[in-house]
């Protein structure tokens, strides 16, 4: 892809993920070779470096243009464990919160160590070791035998992200935690698994209601987690029950390994959704780039941390622009103390002195 060339866009809705990549990454890393032309293969490296190089740059010139200034940009909370407590649960709206969110969540051990794990790991933190950090949305794809995966790649059973999750819903009181589960693409449902998920969270369950939205945090509690379950042929979840239907989730991936273009499309397709004062469901923006296959370099952290630095440039260029009363859930690789703490500082921004 050359740098003027527009991205593929694909809508959540229609849940189409492209992991050949992966496919790819594995028949290279056994040895096979990929059918391709030597010279054009060099040829289209060193245009996609140039290409990332000039995209970079361009980012890289804005920050050190625009800056990051946002409201409450310098606000840090004191107790990243229990944040949401921190502000005031009887004060915080749902649709008024930033949820810090991670992509893949569950791939801090996936694959084989430093051999298939480079080319799926998204985090390098456990579950519940995320949470504790300040993460409130997670992002989970499970296979037909409830084990977690992405892509081809496989890792640990799904019961050890709940046993995660329950351990820190009960070491905190007021935490509210997203959590998306869906059947990877290419894979099959597991049997009867929004069973397994009621029977194993069902006391702490928020049932699908669009009341939610506008209700504080302590108007939910006891209750803890909305959890989304996206199967890919089982019926979808009942309206009014403990599971959410995929429609209140939306994203809009867009595929590419371009930082400034990813930036931009981002800002684009936010600047397309509803205010989150009038918005029945929830929008998550990525703050990732996605490794392409006919690329040299594919293994997830080299490829992503291209746009990972600019989280707080994006939050700044969301109010430049007049588009921060949409912003809701950012979601990132990688998550660490300083992305939480840039949407916790809206989010206060927002409780505290009603900014966007």
């Amino acid at each position: 892809m050359g740098v003027m060339d527009k991205p593929l866009v694909i809508t959540m809705e229609e849940d189409i993920r492209h992991h050949d990549y992966l496919l790819r990454r594995a028949l290279l890393l056994c040895g096979y070779r990929i059918r391709m032309e030597l010279d054009d293969t060099k040829h289209n490296d060193l245009e996609r470096r140039k290409a990332i190089s000039t995209e970079r740059k361009v980012l890289r010139d804005l920050h050190q243009s625009v800056g990051e200034d946002f409201p409450a940009c310098a606000y840090r909370p004191p107790d990243r464990k229990n944040w949401i407590a921190g502000i005031n649960p009887e004060k915080v709206h749902v649709n008024k919160i930033v949820w810090p969110g991670t992509h893949d969540s569950a791939t801090n051990k996936i694959g084989i160590p430093c051999i298939t794990r480079p080319f799926g790991q998204c985090q390098t933190m456990s579950i519940y070791k995320q949470l504790v950090t300040g993460t409130r949305v997670l992002d989970i794809r499970v296979q037909k035998d409830c084990h977690v995966c992405h892509g081809i790649l496989v890792t640990y059973h799904i019961d050890v992200v709940i046993k995660d999750i329950k351990k820190f819903l009960s070491e905190t009181e007021s935490e509210i935690i997203l959590l998306e589960i869906r059947t990877e693409y290419g894979h099959q449902d597991p049997p009867d698994f929004d069973k397994y998920l009621v029977e194993q969270l069902g006391e702490v369950l928020i049932n699908q209601n669009d009341n939610v939205f506008n209700k504080t945090i302590s108007e939910l509690l006891p209750k803890r987690i909305i959890c989304v379950w996206k199967p890919r042929n089982s019926p979808p979840p009942k309206a009014g029950g403990p599971l959410w239907n995929s429609i209140y989730l939306k994203d809009d991936w867009i595929d590419t390994d371009l930082p400034s273009t990813k930036f931009e499309n981002n800002l684009k397709c936010l600047s397309e959704q509803p205010p989150i004062s009038s918005r029945k469901f929830f929008y998550r923006v990525e703050n990732t780039v996605t490794p392409q296959a006919d690329n040299l370099v594919v293994c997830v952290r080299p490829v992503t941390r291209r746009i990972h630095e600019f989280a707080r440039l994006f939050i700044t260029e969301c109010f430049s622009r007049g588009i921060a009363d949409r912003l809701q859930i950012f979601s990132t690789d990688f998550i660490d103390e300083d992305f939480v703490d840039a949407c916790v500082a809206v989010t206060y921004s927002r409780i505290d002195h009603g900014k966007a």
